[in-house]
């Protein structure tokens, strides 16, 4: 149920209607944007709806939730929402945000290379993993706490923000010690255990959809998030598995027009898993800044050649330099700065 307060309601009143959304023993998710107050009653269904709430005072009107995601629905919030990661805001007010970085954090002396290039050319936020979920269990696996120093250290010298995977509960201590930003990858989207865990974590959160996964299920993942009470959450497509094989997965840009109109949470897209062929990648963050993505993230290494991960699709460091001008230009033509 969405409780829609008067324009006028007194704080007095709205507190009184909260209240007694917790003396019925039900959740309420408030967002006090914009001049009226949007209350999410979350309970048993059959108990939410016989609650005599519409005849409170400073009460405009109440509603069914219309779908199963009543957090992150767009109806919830009314506006759309944005997540600030040091300073960097991300969502549909604010500037298309590049995240860059290499697959893997592989050595010191590359994080910091790396970083620094991607700072001079236009990134505002670093990405990496310290923690690598692999196909093959003999494949690198990524050093840890190890690359979670030397991503910290990277970020202290450039000034970048980190995002980097959280892979298992276990690990997410340590990871918020080092990070700015949790990514849940897209073979983790169902941990519903991990997805809860990061919930209740104080750091924003970067939910990537799964490669067999359709955009409600992505939704509904959000969700046991933000019922934990971490609404600092972002939303990413990042291709999902189709027939097509000359390409690592499909992008699927119309998810991103979809994802808006269906929730509040800012939408990132990643064209670098999707496509996999560093040459395709360029014009696929073009086409989804054009789709309307509010961040865009891209692998970016200075020796692909001999990375550890992923090495075939990861930009050069002057490929992405001379695409940042493409970039703004379509972000500008759409009415957006980058």
């Amino acid at each position: 149920m969405i409780i829609v307060t008067e324009p006028t309601a007194t704080e007095e009143q709205i507190e009184r209607i909260i209240a007694r959304v917790h003396e019925f023993g039900l959740e309420a998710q408030v967002n006090r944007d914009g001049a009226r107050v949007i209350v999410g009653v979350i309970g048993p269904e059959p108990m939410v709806r016989e609650k005599p709430l519409a005849a409170m005072p400073g009460v405009e009107s109440v509603f069914p939730a219309a779908k199963p995601y009543r957090l992150a629905g767009r109806e919830s919030r009314g506006t759309a929402s944005t997540v600030d990661i040091c300073g960097l805001s991300i969502g549909a007010e604010s500037a298309i945000a590049l995240i860059c970085g290499p697959c893997s954090v592989e050595s010191r002396e590359r994080m910091l290379s790396i970083a620094r290039t991607l700072k001079d050319s236009g990134a505002r936020m670093l990405r990496g993993g310290a923690f690598k979920p692999r196909t093959s269990p003999y494949s690198f696996q990524g050093l840890r706490e190890e690359g979670l120093r030397f991503l910290a250290e990277a970020r202290n010298e450039t000034g970048l923000p980190v995002i980097t995977e959280v892979m298992d509960a276990r690990d997410l201590p340590v990871v918020e010690r080092y990070a700015d930003c949790l990514q849940i990858g897209a073979r983790n989207m169902q941990n519903f255990s991990l997805l809860r865990e990061v919930g209740r974590s104080h750091l924003p959160v970067l939910l990537k959809r799964g490669f067999g996964a359709t955009v409600n299920e992505l939704i509904l993942s959000a969700e046991y998030i933000l019922n934990e009470g971490n609404t600092k959450l972002m939303l990413c497509e990042r291709g999902i598995r189709t027939f097509e094989t000359a390409t690592r997965y499909t992008l699927d840009l119309s998810a991103v027009p979809l994802l808006k109109a269906k929730t509040h949470l800012p939408i990132v897209v990643d064209p670098t898993h999707a496509v996999g062929l560093r040459e395709f990648i360029p014009q696929m963050a073009i086409a989804s800044i054009a789709a309307g993505a509010d961040a865009i993230m891209l692998e970016v290494h200075d020796s692909p050649g001999c990375a550890k991960s992923d090495g075939e699709q990861a930009l050069l460091p002057d490929t992405f330099t001379k695409l940042v001008p493409r970039l703004r230009a379509v972000a500008n033509a759409i009415g957006r700065d980058l």
